[in-house]
């Protein structure tokens, strides 16, 4: 089972083009180092917009992210980057700017910022400032410039706002922001924002700040945006279940460690959730709606928060998580729930039980029916390397 963890990292990027654009000049990387339970956070914005601006800003955080891995000398690392990336003629500047955070197991975090605009640091709802130093690079191709870094010790409910600046410049020439947003007026949107909605998920907060963003631009974005938030949170737990235990003798203990469960759960497969019915004595409807038509309906199973049919739901969640970004509308069938719940966790036990189902054996049936333990390991792994949930899984 997963060890109980001080905080969770709600990360997320919410990301706009610039109007006509069909590719985004800024570029948004995470990585986890599992060895060291490290996270590592990029964002960078390419000079321009399009896919000259993307290649760039993709260069750079992919640079940044490598570096920080590694645990790059702060200066080194920027020198190196900002020395690879072409030079505009005109304006004497680098192609490309970067926000690098980088996340310790204890939560220890480090902030390195050059060009993009000031990041914004909360602690609960008031404004927190750790000392940040500047530091003038004193050699190579961009000597003289100056790059910004801070470390301080998160704390639960300290979050980090970064943004690109289509962000803070958003609405500029306009009546009512002639010179842009502007820092302190964005500042002021989220403090509010904040005040409202205190425990406001990462993917809300950043949707919020981007549409304002747009708002301001007449709806039309004069650039391209992206709004990153880091929300140190105390992790949000779910249970996700498929497939009865290989022994029936374990069907009991299986189905008590089901319902002792501290956090959301899910069952995914019907005879699954007739081994718990069973072995707990539980009351259950079977449902007859069908809101996807392409799966079977949900049932209800007290105490469960959503019981769906197996294999074939599993394939869809599989679908859905791959094709995943900041513009996909989810819906409400059961594959699109399961993913909502998902997304709304932080900390995913998956129970497997590996009794094996001889129908999803059946050579006629479709190639997309995989066995259940290949299935929910691509769940797993997307689930960890795509949305930075903590994940571990369980074989019964």
């Amino acid at each position: 089972m997963i060890q109980e963890n001080k905080f969770f990292l709600d990360i997320y990027c919410q990301q706009n083009n610039h109007v006509g654009e069909f590719i985004c000049g800024d570029v948004f990387l995470t990585k986890k180092v599992k060895e060291e339970d490290r996270t590592i956070v990029v964002l960078s914005d390419g000079m321009g917009s399009g896919v000259k601006a993307n290649v760039l800003a993709t260069l750079t955080a992919s640079m940044a992210v490598n570096f920080a891995v590694e645990h790059g000398e702060i200066t080194t690392t920027a020198e190196v980057i900002m020395d690879t990336l072409p030079v505009c003629s005109i304006r004497k500047m680098s192609y490309s700017t970067f926000t690098i955070i980088d996340i310790e197991e204890n939560g220890f975090t480090t902030i390195v910022e050059y060009d993009n605009p000031e990041c914004l640091i909360l602690r609960g709802q008031k404004l927190y400032h750790p000392n940040w130093e500047n530091i003038v690079l004193e050699k190579g191709a961009n000597k003289g410039k100056t790059i910004r870094t801070c470390n301080f010790q998160a704390q639960l409910e300290d979050r980090i706002f970064f943004w690109s600046d289509g962000i803070v410049q958003s609405g500029m020439g306009s009546r009512r922001f002639p010179f842009g947003w502007g820092r302190n007026d964005l500042q002021n949107y989220v403090l509010e924002t904040i005040a409202k909605e205190p425990y406001e998920a990462s993917i809300k907060l950043a949707k919020k700040i981007v549409n304002k963003a747009i708002a301001n631009d007449g709806g039309k974005s004069k650039d391209d945006s992206s709004a990153g938030i880091i929300y140190y949170r105390k992790p949000r737990r779910l249970l996700f279940v498929s497939g009865p235990p290989f022994n029936k003798e374990d069907d009991y203990e299986f189905s008590k460690k089901i319902i002792d469960y501290k956090g959301k759960k899910i069952i995914a497969g019907g005879t699954t959730a007739e081994v718990v019915v069973r072995e707990m004595k539980l009351k259950a409807k079977a449902g007859l709606e069908s809101i996807d038509k392409s799966l079977p309906p949900i049932s209800y199973v007290a105490g469960i928060d959503l019981v769906t049919e197996g294999i074939l739901t599993l394939g869809k969640v599989i679908k859905i998580l791959e094709e995943y970004n900041s513009e996909y509308r989810l819906k409400n069938g059961p594959a699109d729930r399961i993913v909502k719940m998902f997304l709304n966790s932080d900390e995913i036990h998956i129970l497997n039980g590996t009794n094996v189902n001889v129908a999803h054996q059946d050579p006629n049936l479709p190639v997309e029916l995989e066995i259940r333990r290949t299935v929910i390991k691509r769940i797993a792994k997307l689930l960890e390397e795509k949305f930075l949930k903590v994940v571990d899984v369980e074989y019964m």
